[in-house]
């Protein structure tokens, strides 16, 4: 029975999407299909195994046809997120699993493939990695839509019921997202879901605010309920008072207004007001970004992800796609620096691929990946050699190796390299000689001898994500123990102090690429430290630019010399919150 209590309630999830939304919500109730279970003769088995070969098919036309709806209406990176649905579609595993279900027990198709999706689900599910996590959501979606076309029951689509409403659901699958009236959705709330979700990734590029992980709002709402959704800080205020919505709507002008005023801090170098060149890269993962990142005013590409080319396929990439796609990313830069990173599969990136098979490890964090990998596959690690040093003909290059240890990897690294120069110049084929190749530092030993990996970089970028969770001992992914992830924490602080000198020494530049870098709050801290350059999501940008614009390189400097002599974290972060709201305030 709906509750009619209309007194105002605060919750708190995540906040999932920036921006805040009024209206009345419409509730999306779980729409699973019903599943026919009926025992099936033998002989009548591969006409069973047919109706699903005919329900694929057509399950692959309707996921082709939202994948080209997306593309049209938001874009083809968005687009891309059901390329992950049609790898479902195409696992072999799991449809030769289903048959086996169905000729072992005799029965119809639509309950075999329905039992062993549950089991992959529930598989997924009990994974710790949050993005690992999500995929559960994507077998869910196709394996819903695939018994839709088995049974013959209709999916409902949302389109014009949600236009001028709040989504509250369980969670929102990206078929959903894909059929939502994206001028007419206000808002989105889920009680599952997290930041990485196809679904949040969708509302974001489309500007929808949204707040995941609510836990139980159900019971507080009812159909006509009207509700704020505050994706700024993860609130959702059933029931809003005229106080509340007074002050909610002076900060959605308020954050809408800065948000215009930092996209014109891009327009201009990234200098400190007294002069330090502070260089201010963009992270990326497909070649379309680089031109984005342009627009934001990124001074290059300080990470190419390499990895999301084999990730997204079956099979290893030839070395002439990944050539375009390196080529066309260099081309998009208009001259500016393009740091590729060599392959980084392992950990939670894992390639499905009958050609280079990945073993499941009981702790893949520490286990076969990234350059330990490509060194023991070294015909794929030179193709992406070549792959890289043939885009360089077009622009300026960057080649950066991911998980050095120590000098011996690191040398046996470029030894490759040399092999995959030496293999290009005999065959007249152009690059430049002088590109450079660097160390990623996110590994304690690398950052305890940076020292002896000067002579064979030209440069280091400092991986923060693994580094500080290696040097705590922390797995930020971990909910029990994510809160002691700390950034500001002295042993972090020191040992990027002593990177940097390392590097200073050897007459090398120190690049950023981890998520502190994106971190406004954080940039004092980095910069006084002595780092040259920070990398970063594209839309971060305007935020990190408008703060390195806004300070001298005394105050980071003087930032940097008390972090160095604190012994606590929280007090280093405390001064870096109010440097950082000073800063504000003067945009305010």
């Amino acid at each position: 029975m709906e509750s009619k209590d209309r007194s105002e309630k605060v919750f708190s999830g995540i906040a999932a999407s920036p921006g805040i939304a009024h209206g009345q919500i419409y509730i999306l109730a779980e729409r699973e299909i019903a599943v026919p279970k009926y025992a099936v003769a033998a002989d009548k088995l591969n006409g069973e195994q047919e109706r699903l070969d005919n329900a694929i098919v057509e399950t692959r036309k309707q996921i082709q046809k939202i994948q080209e709806e997306i593309s049209d209406s938001i874009g083809e990176d968005e687009a891309r997120i059901f390329d992950a649905h049609l790898l479902v579609l195409e696992d072999q595993a799991l449809i030769d699993e289903s048959i086996r279900e169905m000729r072992s027990a005799g029965c119809n198709v639509e309950n075999a493939i329905w039992k062993v999706g549950q089991r992959y689900i529930e598989a997924f599910d009990q994974i710790d990695d949050e993005y690992l996590r999500e995929r559960a959501s994507d077998i869910r979606d196709v394996m819903r839509r695939l018994l839709s076309n088995l049974t013959g029951q209709q999916l409902q689509h949302l389109g014009e019921i949600v236009k001028n409403r709040i989504l509250v659901a369980n969670d929102v699958t990206p078929s959903d997202s894909a059929s939502m009236d994206q001028n007419g959705l206000l808002g989105i709330v889920t009680v599952a879901g997290s930041k990485t979700s196809h679904a949040v990734i969708v509302a974001r590029s489309l500007g929808i605010p949204a707040v995941v992980g609510l836990g139980d709002i159900f019971s507080n709402i009812h159909s006509d309920s009207v509700v704020l959704v505050d994706g700024y800080d993860g609130k959702v205020v059933v029931n809003p008072s005229e106080g509340t919505l007074f002050k909610y709507g002076k900060l959605k002008d308020k954050k809408l207004s800065l948000e215009k005023r930092m996209i014109e801090f891009t327009k201009d170098a990234s200098r400190t007001r007294d002069g330090s060149r502070i260089d201010l890269m963009a992270n990326i993962e497909r070649a379309e970004e680089a031109a984005k990142a342009v627009s934001l005013g990124a001074d290059g590409v300080g990470l190419f992800r390499s990895e999301y080319l084999f990730m997204n396929s079956s099979r290893l990439p030839t070395e002439e796609e990944q050539f375009e796609a390196y080529q066309s990313a260099v081309r998009n830069m208009n001259g500016l620096p393009v740091t590729i990173r060599t392959l980084d599969l392992g950990g939670d990136k894992v390639m499905d691929s009958s050609d280079m098979p990945m073993y499941r490890e009981s702790n893949p964090f520490l286990g076969y990946r990234a350059i330990r990998f490509c060194l023991d596959h070294e015909k794929m690690f030179l193709d992406q050699l070549r792959a890289i040093l043939r885009a360089s003909a077009f622009g300026k290059v960057r080649i950066m190796y991911p998980m050095i240890s120590g000098a011996l990897e690191l040398s046996r690294a470029n030894q490759v390299l040399e092999v995959a120069k030496e293999q290009l110049r005999e065959k007249g084929t152009a690059f430049d000689e002088n590109v450079e190749a660097g160390a990623m530092i996110e590994i304690p030993s690398a950052a305890v001898a940076a020292d002896t990996l000067v002579e064979g970089s030209k440069f280091f970028s400092v991986g923060t994500n693994d580094l500080i969770q290696y040097l705590l001992a922390v797995d930020r992914l971990n909910d029990r123990v994510a809160h002691l992830y700390e950034p500001t924490h002295p042993a972090v602080v020191r040992t990027l102090k002593s990177i940097v000198d390392a590097a200073r020494a050897g007459g090398i530049g120190v690049s950023i690429c981890g998520e502190v870098a994106g971190d406004p709050v954080m940039v004092p801290l980095l910069v006084g430290l002595g780092v040259d350059s920070l990398s970063m999501s594209p839309a971060l940008l305007p935020n990190v630019k408008f703060v390195v614009q806004n300070m001298d390189m005394a105050e980071a400097k003087a930032i940097a010399d008390m972090a160095l002599e604190t012994t606590d974290g929280s007090v280093i972060l405390e001064r870096l919150l109010d440097f950082y709201t000073s800063k504000m305030d003067q945009l305010y």
